[in-house]
């Protein structure tokens, strides 16, 4: 024997289920329950939230070089990368690939001034040429690269603050060679 709940008929149940549902699913408008009187809904809705932005990409080709916006990141005083940094890098043996204008590269290591001058120096050649490695061992050609450090002499900072120091700690992909009608034409 089932059991029906007490209280409603089954067509009052039945009339505020589709009335919740409908109501639910409405988002304006006028809505009438059976028996009751319709009301309105009055306002607008809220505007959808703003597109995110654009997302900036870590790996851009411009006319002088293959800008990466991330840091390559090395061991503590050492010139072994780290692993967190092999995606950004394998992005960048894809932008080489997909722009077959590009023929030349220098890879360019650079340092803050914290340390001595020619420890800076060594480390920042060393780091250059590990990064040359990496892309050679994912296909690039090795007669495309050079790599070479410049230790602290090129600063793009103020070495006087940590954030400064920090931005002067980089590596660079700076364009030497390339064919100019295909870069003219657009092939980014």
């Amino acid at each position: 024997m089932s059991r029906r709940p007490t209280g409603l008929s089954p067509r009052l149940a039945l009339a505020l289920l589709v009335g919740v549902s409908l109501g639910a699913a409405a988002c304006g408008g006028v809505t009438a329950f059976e028996g009751g009187r319709a009301f309105t809904i009055v306002g607008q809705p809220p505007a959808p939230p703003p597109p995110p932005p654009p997302e900036k990409k870590r790996v851009e080709v411009t006319e002088k070089q293959i800008v990466i916006n991330e840091k390559i990141l090395f061991e503590h005083d050492k010139a072994a990368i780290r692993t967190e940094s092999h995606s950004l890098l394998n992005e960048v043996v894809d932008t080489i690939k997909k722009h077959p204008h590009i023929k030349k590269i220098a890879i360019e290591g650079h340092a803050s001034s914290d340390g001595a001058d020619e420890h800076n120096l060594k480390l920042s050649d060393r780091r250059a040429k590990a990064v040359m490695e990496y892309l050679v061992q994912h296909g690039i050609p090795q007669g495309m690269l050079t790599a070479k450090g410049y230790g602290e002499t090129k600063p793009i900072a103020d070495n006087e603050s940590e954030e400064g120091r920090e931005k002067n700690r980089r590596v660079e992909f700076n364009i030497v060679e390339q064919d100019a009608a295909k870069a003219a034409g657009g092939e980014q």
